[in-house]
C-alpha cells in the first residue's frame, strides 16, 4: 500500500471516530478537504444541502436587524441545509465555518422561547472567535412566541422538545469534517431560557454530542413552568379586581428592597439571596385611597401566590414561585407578569400558545378554564417525555469527560430561579457530592433578570462572541479550560456597565460564586469593586 493510500486511510478513519454512522453518507472523496462551494454535493443522511457559498469578509447582510454585528466579521464558508428525520419534519440550519484560522472547535448555539429562526448574532460571535458554528429553527419558521405551529404537529413538537438541535449538531459535525478533512477536536454548546432547556437535552439525551455545554436559566421543567404560567394568569386575571398594573411594580419592589437588601451587608438594589428574603406583601395594603404605591386586598392576595408558586391537593410544589427584588426594569414583571396591560404578559403569551397549541390542540381553549391538577397533570403526559429536561442522571455525560455550568438571575421574571436550584441539587443527589463535582457547576446571579438586565451585574461572558477575554471574567472561556485544561472554575467576576454596549464603562464589578456559595462583603472598600468581596458558604450567610 502506498503512503498516500496509507494517508488517505487514516484520515477517513479519524472522521470516522467523531461522527456518528448515521449522520455520514459520504463517499470516499469527502475525506480531503474540500472548498466551500462544493459542499454543495455532500451527502447527509435525510438531509438537503440548499446552500453552499464563500462570504467575504464584512459582506454577510441579515434578512432582519442590524448588520453592525457581521460587519467585522472575517471571510467564512456559509453552508444551509434542510434535515427531515419523519416525514413531517422541516428542520433548517447553517453552519459557518472561518476561511482561515479555525480554532478547531465547534460551537452550537441555543435558541429562545419557541424557536422559529437561525440565530445569525450567535453565529457571527462564535466565528469573531475562530469557531465554526451552527444553529437551527428547530424545525418550523416563526416568531418566538408564536406556538401555532405546533397544533396538529406532534413530530414538530418532537423536533422542537430536541431532536432539531441532535440532528443540527451530527450533519453540523459532517460538514465541518468535509470542509476542514477533519472534524472539531472539541465541541461547545450554549443557549439561555428555552436554549438552557435544550443545553439540558444535550448533556442528559446525547451526551457525546458536546464536551462542554452552558445553559442560561433553563426552561428545563417546561410543562410544570407553562403550568405555573396559568396559575398566575388565573390568579391575576380571573378577578379582574386581582390585576396587579405595571406601575404598581416600583412600590412593590421598594417595599422587598427595605425588607431584604442590607441583610447582605450591602445597600445597593440587590437582594443577593430572595430565598432568605421576608417579605410580606401585606405591608403594601392601601389604608386609604387606592394609588400606586399601595396594594388592594385582592391584589396583595395574588402578589403571595405569584411568589409562593402553586401547590397541588397534597401541598406538594408543582414549580417553585418568582422572587421578591427586580419587579421593575425592562426585563422584568412589567414584560413577563403583569405586561403592560392585562393579557399583555409574556407569561400570557406563553402560557396559551402551549396550552392551546400543544397540550389541547383547540383555539378555543379558555385560560379561566385552567384546573391545576388535571392540566397540570394533561401537560406532563403528553409533552414530558419531549420537552422537558430533568432527567439528573449525567452519568454518561460525565463519563465522556462532559462539563455543565449552569447560571440563573436571582431576580429572572421569566422562570423561577429556585427550579434550577431544584435541578442541580438533583444532580448532587443521583452523582454524590464528589461525582457531581467533576461535572456540574451553578452560578446564581444576584439582581440579574432573564437571562440578562436587571439591577445587578449581568455581563460575564455568557454569550460567545469574539471580544477578548479571560477565565476569570468569561463563563464561557472558563468552561474551555474546565474542559480543556482540567481547571475546575471557581468565581468568575460578573461587570454591570452603563449601557448594553460591550464597551460601555463598568459601574460595578461582583464575584459570581458556585453555588451554594455566596458572595459576602468583606467590610471595607469600594462595594462597587468585586476585590472587597469573598465567597463564603450560602449556609452560614
Amino acid at each position: 500500500m502506498s503512503n498516500r493510500e496509507t494517508s488517505r486511510r487514516k484520515l477517513w478513519s479519524r472522521a470516522f471516530s467523531v461522527l456518528p454512522l448515521a449522520a455520514l453518507a459520504f463517499t470516499a472523496s469527502t475525506a480531503a478537504a474540500q472548498t466551500c462551494e462544493k459542499l454543495a454535493e455532500l451527502k447527509l443522511a435525510n438531509t438537503t444541502i440548499t446552500a453552499a457559498q464563500s462570504v467575504a469578509p464584512g459582506a454577510f447582510t441579515p434578512t432582519t436587524g442590524s448588520a453592525a454585528p457581521f460587519k467585522e466579521l472575517p471571510a467564512f464558508c456559509r453552508v444551509a441545509g434542510v434535515i427531515k428525520p419523519s416525514t413531517d419534519s422541516d428542520i433548517k440550519f447553517e453552519v459557518w465555518m472561518p476561511s482561515s484560522a479555525w480554532n478547531g472547535k465547534f460551537q452550537g448555539i441555543g435558541n429562545g422561547g419557541f424557536a422559529g429562526s437561525i440565530i445569525h448574532v450567535g453565529l457571527a460571535g462564535a466565528l469573531a472567535r475562530g469557531y465554526a458554528a451552527a444553529s437551527t429553527d428547530t424545525g418550523h419558521s416563526a416568531g418566538g412566541t408564536d406556538g401555532s405551529w405546533a397544533m396538529g404537529h406532534p413530530e414538530k413538537i418532537v423536533d422542537y422538545g430536541h431532536r432539531a438541535v441532535h440532528e443540527m449538531t451530527e450533519k453540523a459535525k459532517g460538514i465541518i469534517s468535509a470542509f476542514y478533512g477533519n472534524g472539531p477536536k472539541r465541541s461547545y454548546f450554549s443557549g439561555c431560557s428555552n436554549g438552557g432547556r435544550q443545553a439540558l437535552m444535550e448533556a442528559q439525551r446525547y451526551p457525546n454530542d458536546y464536551d462542554g455545554i452552558l445553559a442560561g436559566a433553563p426552561a428545563n421543567y417546561f410543562t410544570r413552568i407553562l403550568t405555573g404560567f396559568a396559575w398566575n394568569l388565573q390568579a391575576t386575571l380571573v378577578d379582574p379586581a386581582s390585576y396587579i398594573p405595571a406601575t404598581k411594580l416600583k412600590a412593590i419592589e421598594a417595599a422587598a428592597l427595605a425588607a431584604c437588601d442590607a441583610r447582605d451587608g450591602v445597600t445597593d438594589s440587590v437582594i443577593d439571596d430572595p430565598t432568605k428574603c421576608s417579605f410580606d406583601p401585606s405591608v403594601l395594603l392601601c389604608k386609604g385611597v387606592e394609588s400606586d404605591a399601595c396594594l388592594t386586598e385582592k391584589q396583595v392576595a395574588a402578589l403571595k401566590k405569584i411568589y409562593a408558586g402553586p401547590r397541588d391537593s397534597k401541598g406538594e410544589q408543582i414549580i417553585p414561585g418568582f422572587l421578591p427584588g427586580g419587579e421593575t426594569g425592562s426585563g422584568g414583571w412589567g414584560l413577563w407578569v403583569t405586561g403592560a396591560a392585562p393579557r399583555q404578559s409574556l407569561q400570557f403569551i406563553f402560557g396559551t400558545q402551549v396550552f392551546t397549541n400543544m397540550i389541547y390542540n383547540s383555539p378555543a381553549w379558555d385560560f379561566k378554564t385552567f384546573n391545576l391538577e388535571k392540566d397540570g397533570k394533561l401537560a406532563d403526559e403528553k409533552l414530558a417525555l419531549n420537552v422537558n429536561a430533568t432527567d439528573s442522571n449525567l452519568k454518561a455525560f460525565k463519563a465522556r469527560g462532559g462539563k455543565l455550568i449552569i447560571y440563573h438571575g436571582w431576580s429572572d421574571a421569566a422562570l423561577p430561579p429556585v427550579n434550577t436550584i431544584n435541578y442541580f441539587e438533583s444532580v448532587v443527589r443521583k452523582l454524590g457530592p464528589r461525582d457531581a463535582g467533576s461535572v456540574i457547576r451553578l452560578y446564581m446571579v444576584p439582581g440579574m433578570q432573564h437571562c440578562a438586565g436587571g439591577p445587578g451585574p449581568d455581563a460575564f461572558g455568557a454569550f460567545v462572541s469574539g471580544a477578548p477575554s479571560d477565565p476569570q471574567h468569561n463563563i464561557s472561556v472558563a468552561l474551555e479550560r474546565w474542559v480543556e485544561g482540567g481547571i475546575a472554575p471557581d468565581q468568575i467576576i460578573a461587570a454591570k456597565r452603563t449601557g448594553t454596549d460591550p464597551k460601555s464603562p463598568i459601574m460595578r464589578t461582583r464575584p459570581l460564586c458556585p453555588y451554594p456559595q455566596v458572595a459576602r462583603y468583606k467590610g471595607s472598600g469600594s462595594t462597587d469593586d468585586a476585590a472587597n468581596f469573598v465567597c463564603t458558604n450560602r449556609l452560614n450567610h
